[in-house]
């Protein structure tokens, strides 16, 4: 059940026929992991807070630097030297008391990363480099659970939802196999604030989709943002068959 001040709160979606209460139910029953705290993980942890998401699973094992304030929105120079977990803990306290948050304060190896992703209903993969992409993917591809990751860098950004749940959906290494080399951060490449916001923002929409049971998720679509001249791409994105990571998962 709602109570009254929770009908109160999320009123304004609770209106939308998509959701109305039972989707505003399926929200409060459920659970997230949040990989990364910074330019993605802000607006994401933000947004599913303010929705209702009933159990938030907050990871990063990093401390708040002053470089990471322009554009990591849910920390603040208060924070800095900080956990980011406890920086953003004291934000979504503030935001929604009702919720649940669980943290993860150091580094998932592949025995904590798989009893995490276990523990929840969806992952957001809000990391900013390959290695813990590929092992985030890995453990949802095990557990059959949702992902929606998310990337941004310069002024580029790339979304898509892999779900093991259905037959035709790829997963992240279907689609970006062993990754590069040469792979670079934002603290190398720079990368503009709202571009992060504006991907984290659809990691959170996506992930709204998902867990209370409306729209069409990006499954098996790769959408593609270029910030310079405002503009949006969408690829179709099939599973590999032969993909090391889930090519045998359905059959």
């Amino acid at each position: 059940m709602l109570s009254d001040e929770e009908l109160l709160r999320y009123s304004r979606q609770i209106l939308l026929a998509q959701i109305d209460i039972d989707g505003q139910l399926r929200l409060k029953s459920a659970s997230a992991l949040i990989v990364g705290l910074g330019g993605l993980g802000s607006p994401v942890a933000l947004y599913l807070a303010a929705a209702g998401v009933g159990s938030l699973h907050l990871a990063d094992f990093d401390t708040v630097d002053l470089t990471n304030l322009q554009r990591q929105i849910i920390h603040d120079v208060a924070a800095v030297g900080q956990s980011k977990v406890d920086s953003a803990l004291v934000r979504l306290r503030g935001l929604n008391p009702d919720i649940e948050l669980v943290a993860h304060r150091q580094a998932l190896d592949e025995d904590s990363l798989a009893a995490a992703v276990a523990a929840v209903d969806l992952v957001l993969d809000c990391s900013d480099n390959f290695a813990t992409r590929e092992a985030v993917n890995a453990a949802c591809v095990k557990a059959g659970k949702p992902l929606v990751s998310g990337a941004a860098i310069r002024l580029e950004g790339q979304l898509s939802v892999f779900d093991p749940r259905r037959p035709e959906s790829p997963c992240y290494h279907c689609l970006y196999g062993h990754g590069s080399d040469a792979e670079l951060t934002c603290s190398e490449a720079g990368v503009v604030g709202p571009l992060v916001g504006l991907v984290g923002s659809l990691q959170a929409l996506e992930a709204l989709k998902l867990l209370a049971g409306f729209g069409e998720p990006l499954v098996g679509r790769l959408l593609l943002v270029d910030a310079l001249g405002t503009r949006f791409r969408e690829l179709r994105v099939k599973r590999d068959p032969a993909c090391a990571v889930c090519g045998s998962t359905h059959g």
